[in-house]
């Protein structure tokens, strides 16, 4: 691998290869329709975080799909060990890794009888730099949030739960906002009016000392979520899973997002509204911060604002 030393390398369909060698066929299901499963996580330090809730959640989603993975559960960890172990000696420049595993239902066959799905997933598990740069700002000033006119698809059609590929839902809905503002964060209503998620986030609320964010039934669960929820009850602040309105949203004292790349940040404005009346981050956001990072072994604010 000498000679490659300088690119990336992939998982891809049984081999590690040089990430520009994975390339998906036109008649992939994931290019034709969308047809693929997910997971994501980051590194801190080079070393994967809660990797086996990430698999865990990426195989219920598999299930839920009816894609068949082809691979154990422990087999993909070990996988996803050896991509990042592989990528090592790069990830000094880059900082921390985002590491994806990802599904395709696979190629299909074209017939005179239509098409039928061949034998076997497309599977490919790579990482990618943290966009840490990017995300200074937000840990130095605040995220600003913006409710969209698009909302996330009802569980009664598509489970919420599952990360599919197909994310046509939370793009449309960002860009129904970042297009006349680039720097906003969208946030997505469910079919009844209460919030629901970011795009590829969690959000949670604080109101006289007390945590919540949108049920379960209507957001994707977040590993990042699970961390936080466990972690407010570690440290005894009060918690529940409730439906979130506009008005209640209006009237937190702080919000902040969770997500796997940048795992916690406190939200500055609502829809062009200051959150809360004090500085940021509120003493809530600030005391789950400082478990997180404990947690993590690393401090992962710091590391953002240090990459700008």
């Amino acid at each position: 691998m000498a000679a490659l030393s300088n690119q990336r390398v992939a998982y891809f369909n049984g081999r590690y290869v040089p990430e520009a060698e994975v390339v998906l066929p036109f008649r992939d299901q994931a290019v034709k329709t969308g047809d693929s499963t997910y997971d994501t996580t980051r590194t801190f330090g080079g070393k994967p975080f809660k990797l086996e809730q990430h698999i865990e959640r990426l195989f219920n989603s598999l299930a839920y799909t009816g894609i068949d993975p082809g691979l154990s559960p422990e087999e993909l960890m070990t996988i996803t060990r050896e991509v990042v172990a592989r990528n090592e000696h790069l990830r000094p420049q880059h900082g921390d890794w985002w590491v994806n595993q990802r599904f395709t239902r696979g190629l299909d066959a074209v017939g005179d009888e239509g098409w039928e799905p061949q034998a076997g997933p497309t599977v490919i598990v790579d990482c990618l730099p943290l966009p840490l740069r990017n995300r200074a700002p937000a840990f130095r000033n605040g995220i600003d949030l913006q409710v969209s006119p698009v909302r996330r698809t009802p569980p009664w059609a598509l489970s919420p739960n599952a990360k599919m590929g197909n994310k046509l839902n939370h793009i449309l809905a960002d860009r129904a906002v970042t297009v006349a503002n680039p720097a906003v964060w969208s946030l997505m209503l469910d079919e009844h009016g209460n919030i629901a998620e970011g795009k590829g986030s969690n959000i949670f609320f604080v109101r006289k000392g007390n945590l919540v964010t949108p049920r379960e039934r209507y957001v994707l669960p977040g590993i990042s979520r699970q961390t936080v929820i466990e972690l407010a009850k570690s440290l005894g602040i009060p918690f529940e899973e409730a439906d979130v309105d506009m008005f209640a949203a209006a009237n937190a004292d702080e919000i902040f997002m969770t997500g796997s790349s940048f795992c916690l940040c406190p939200a500055r404005t609502l829809n062009g509204s200051r959150v809360g009346r004090g500085p940021l981050p509120g003493p809530v956001t600030a005391r789950l911060t400082k478990a997180y990072i404990d947690l993590a072994g690393m401090d992962f604010v710091a590391q953002a604002l240090n990459a700008a």
